[in-house]
């Protein structure tokens, strides 16, 4: 009977992650449809982007059923349930370990040779449409100096953070043969672990930049709308107008024959550029004054206000609760040389607080993890496409309904696989102990907190998480996230503030641009009709 509960419970599994796996292959494939180039879109880029975004999408979930699973095998009065033997445990969490270690592998592949591959293979087409041959090489030398930097992270990874115990006499050869049977033990797990933590730094820098600005952004942007179609038609008509009699009295100059002075010529030139603008932006506006898509939108204005005020009270506790966790860290770590790691919590914040409420009704703790994974990871594209792909201040593309270039979209997935790989650590820092243990109980003698927390784990009276371990394989990365998160807290601060001075976004936003030169209207029904 239990070998039959245990079948079905397995089969049941399998196809809850079956299903959530369709679906999130089915929104990767709406979401980069809806916002790449229809004149520009290649089938090697779209497959590549739909997998890259899948790929980030199942990574972020793994922390969630990580946490489940070490707590499943727990009953609340803290003792083992039967099936969850020893041997079943370590079971369970080898799997746990290596899902990351395959995706994390996934990651690794598309960060540093597909995306790249794909991107430089594309660019070397517009600049050659003859020769394939000739564009697969140019892609394969480019992607060759990523490879590069990949084995060199693996390199360091699998050697420098080693603390192989050598003999006092031991020579350098059996220091060296040592060392290389120690990677070979790992199986390379140390290097794999030392790329992934590297890349989690850069992830770090691409949250701070987009996720910090798209946790600001987007629940005011929700609350306060767009303006009116129809008053930003009149304003625009009151442009048009305006600048056409600008060039005409410019042009009245030259009614006797006299030729433009070379300023007054450019300043025409200008003022028609504008000019081709404002009637651009006149046939956008008339598309979704009379669109019935921007008619639904707009009567569910009141959803909009709703799911605007959820998101700002969500993007608060995660403030609040980011800035207790690193200032107790502060205040109690043993400092920069342990990576400000702490066992146990001294100053509790909100969601420290509701996760141990949440977690007396199956499953409420875990909608609530999983709902800020998910936020995390959309406020990441809310704020990709806001602001657009930089290089520090060059601007590189805009991410535009229907007009994405396929680099642009190439470019917005690999942000997004980096920003993941810091999703778990910035999740630790708001809930250490529930990521650490998740809902787990144990048998406690001793009212002491710390002292029992450290003997449960001494004593394997509670499993901790592979996330929580795979955090804090190495310490100065740890330290590294530490500051990262302060910078976190600012740059939400900031753009909080620019979010709240800011006016109401256009209706027809990062649509029309003037110095958008891949612009076309000849797509407009398919997205305002």
């Amino acid at each position: 009977a239990k070998m039959a509960a245990a079948a079905s419970d397995l089969l049941t599994g399998w196809c809850l992650f079956g299903l959530a796996l369709l679906v999130i292959l089915v929104f990767c494939w709406i979401y980069v449809r809806k916002y790449q180039s229809r004149r520009e879109s290649e089938v090697i880029s779209t497959i590549t982007a739909i997998f890259a975004l899948a790929v980030a999408l199942i990574s972020s979930a793994l922390l969630p059923v990580d946490i489940f699973l070490v707590s499943y095998m727990k009953n609340p009065n803290g003792t083992f349930k039967d099936w969850a033997d020893a041997n079943v445990s370590r079971q369970i969490e080898d799997t746990i370990l290596y899902g990351y270690y395959t995706l994390y592998s996934i990651i690794l592949f598309c960060v540093f040779l597909w995306i790249p591959f794909v991107y430089f293979y594309y660019e070397e087409k517009e600049e050659d449409d003859g020769n394939t041959c000739s564009q697969v090489k140019t892609a394969l030398r480019y992607t060759l100096g990523f490879l590069t930097i990949c084995a060199v992270l693996l390199l360091i990874g699998a050697f420098v953070p080693l603390d192989i115990p050598y003999k006092k006499n031991s020579t350098e050869w059996e220091k060296v043969k040592l060392l290389f049977e120690e990677f070979g033990s790992s199986h390379g797990l140390t290097a794999l672990s030392f790329s992934i933590s590297s890349l989690t730094v850069i992830g770090m820098l691409a949250a701070i930049t987009y996720t910090a600005y798209g946790m600001s952004a987007l629940p005011l942007n929700l609350i306060k709308g767009t303006t009116s179609a129809a008053y930003e038609r009149l304003e625009n008509t009151e442009d048009i107008e305006e600048v056409e009699q600008h060039i005409s009295r410019i042009k009245s100059k030259c009614r006797d024959g006299r030729p433009l002075s070379s300023r007054d010529r450019r300043t025409v030139q200008q003022l028609e550029e504008r000019l081709r603008t404002l009637r651009r932006r006149e046939r956008h506006l008339e598309f979704i004054e009379k669109s019935w898509w921007a008619k639904f939108c707009e009567a569910l204005r009141p959803l909009k206000i709703v799911w605007g005020v959820f998101f700002a009270i969500v993007a608060l506790l995660f403030t609040v609760s980011l800035f207790l966790s690193n200032l107790d860290k502060a205040l109690h770590s043993a400092g920069f040389d342990s990576g400000f790691i702490i066992l146990g919590t001294n100053l509790t914040n909100p969601l420290n607080m509701l996760l141990p409420v949440l977690q007396t009704v199956f499953p409420l703790d875990y909608i609530l993890i999983t709902t800020i994974v998910m936020y995390f990871i959309f406020t990441s594209m809310a704020g990709i496409r806001n602001m657009g792909i930089w290089f520090f201040w060059i601007r590189l593309y805009k991410i535009r309904r229907g007009k994405t270039r396929p680099q642009a979209l190439l470019f917005l997935c690999m942000i997004l696989l980096l920003i993941v790989l810091h999703t778990s650590y910035m999740i630790y820092s708001l809930a250490p102990q529930y990521v650490m243990y998740g809902s787990q109980k144990y048998l406690v003698q001793n009212n002491s907190y710390i002292l029992l927390l450290i003997l449960a784990f001494l004593l394997d009276q509670c499993i901790v998480t592979r996330t929580y371990l795979f955090l804090h394989k190495f310490w100065f990365f740890s330290a590294v996230y530490y500051f990262g998160n302060w910078a976190f807290i600012a740059v939400f601060l900031i753009g909080l503030i620019v979010s709240c001075c800011k006016g109401k976004k256009s209706v027809i936003e990062g649509e029309v641009d003037e110095d958008d030169s891949d612009m076309s209207d000849d797509e407009l029904s398919v997205y305002y009709h």
